[in-house]
């Protein structure tokens, strides 16, 4: 009997981690057939994507009431698919809005379900942890603390090791020298990296202040700057921001920007737990709208948003090893200020650093992706 997996991953983020373990999985059981929601990594491997990240990739309160309408067709396609096909396990990864609420309904039809990284609910709706407790069978998380916190609330959780570690760990990338002779670089010039998320509304709301920015470190160090493109991101979208700013804009991967740059400006994300890994020292932006953030201030109950903090210090430390510039505190001046003091401070940003690197090593233990395959392989052998 034909064995089908249902996976659901609403991000680039989420794509690239199911991605990570269903390529494991297929290796030893390349007849299994996938389908569900997915970006380019998992449709390369054969999946059947009736959406895809690019159509998902919504964030903060007013975009998810915008979409509100397309969101629940997603969501009624997605459940007459499972009814159709009858997966004999299901995949979910991170994105919790939606899967919770479709992992509530494989619940009822019968169909085991796999969570892969947890909602971040020690940081906000604690609530959450009775729908996980009674709809999910497996719980699969990336942070060991999450372990402690989940058999807190009853909910048995397995601690598999953290994807972009994983990643992080494969990456190899030529000498510094040569990376500087590929893009004409002059030694000696301080090279500042710029990683301005992923999504649409962070480029709108926090490119233009990283570009200022540059142009200020420009005039008063030298500085050139490497940026990060995310693939699926268009080029026109950072090129009409860029106009008239006067800066040189080397665009690379954003794992030679973590690699070559003595200092960078992160996007709150994902991105500054693969900067932690490579030990790069960065200052931390974020805006959002004003009702997300009056939203996301009386619900939130870390003292950080951002993940190389989280990590280094723990979940409730007030500690910030890495400055995080929120809101309007994200100022090109105040953004200047900070590179300006890594770039000029060796001991504080070799400190930084330090820190950075005890804390990914913490995390480099496990590898997650063959961890969880054999989770699934559990479910297609019965």
């Amino acid at each position: 009997m034909n064995k089908t997996v249902f996976v659901l991953a609403g991000e680039v983020s989420g794509d690239l981690h199911a991605s990570g373990a269903l390529a494991e999985l297929l290796r030893d059981k390349p007849d299994v057939t996938v389908f569900g929601t997915g970006g380019q990594k998992l449709g390369a491997l054969g999946a059947d994507l009736l959406y895809t990240v690019d159509q998902l990739s919504v964030m903060g309160f007013g975009e998810v009431l915008r979409h509100a309408f397309f969101l629940r067709r997603v969501i009624r396609d997605l459940k007459r698919a499972i009814v159709d096909r009858k997966p004999s396990v299901a995949l979910l990864v991170d994105y919790p809005a939606m899967n919770l609420i479709m992992a509530k309904f494989l619940h009822e039809q019968g169909v085991p379900v796999v969570y892969y990284i947890s909602p971040k609910v020690w940081a906000w709706k604690e609530g959450r942890v009775r729908k996980m407790r009674r709809y999910i069978d497996r719980l699969l998380v990336i942070f060991d603390f999450e372990v402690e916190f989940f058999l807190r609330h009853g909910v048995q959780a397995d601690y598999v090791g953290n994807p972009v570690v994983e990643e992080v760990k494969a990456v190899r990338l030529p000498p510094r020298a040569e990376f500087l002779r590929r893009h004409g670089i002059e030694e000696g010039r301080p090279l500042v990296g710029l990683l301005p998320g992923s999504r649409k509304q962070e480029l709108e709301r926090i490119f233009p202040a990283m570009l200022e920015a540059a142009a200020r470190l420009e005039r008063t160090h030298g500085a050139v700057f490497l940026l990060g493109r995310a693939p699926h991101v268009s080029r026109e979208l950072f090129s009409r921001h860029a106009e008239g700013v006067g800066v040189r804009l080397v665009e690379c991967s954003a794992y030679e920007v973590m690699q070559y740059s003595d200092a960078a400006m992160v996007t709150s994300g994902t991105a500054t737990l693969e900067a932690l890994c490579f030990g790069l020292p960065m200052v931390v932006v974020y805006r959002t709208s004003s009702l997300n953030y009056l939203i996301g201030r009386m619900v939130v109950k870390l003292h950080s948003i951002s993940l190389a903090n989280i990590v280094t210090n723990g979940i409730f430390s007030t500690k910030q090893t890495v400055r995080e510039l929120l809101q309007d505190d994200a100022s090109p001046e105040a953004i200047s200020a900070e590179v300006s003091r890594l770039l000029d401070d060796g001991a504080a940003r070799e400190g930084m650093r330090t820190a950075l690197l005890e804390a990914g090593g913490r995390l480099a233990a496990s590898s997650p992706s063959p961890a969880v395959a054999a989770v699934l392989q559990e479910y297609l052998t019965c």
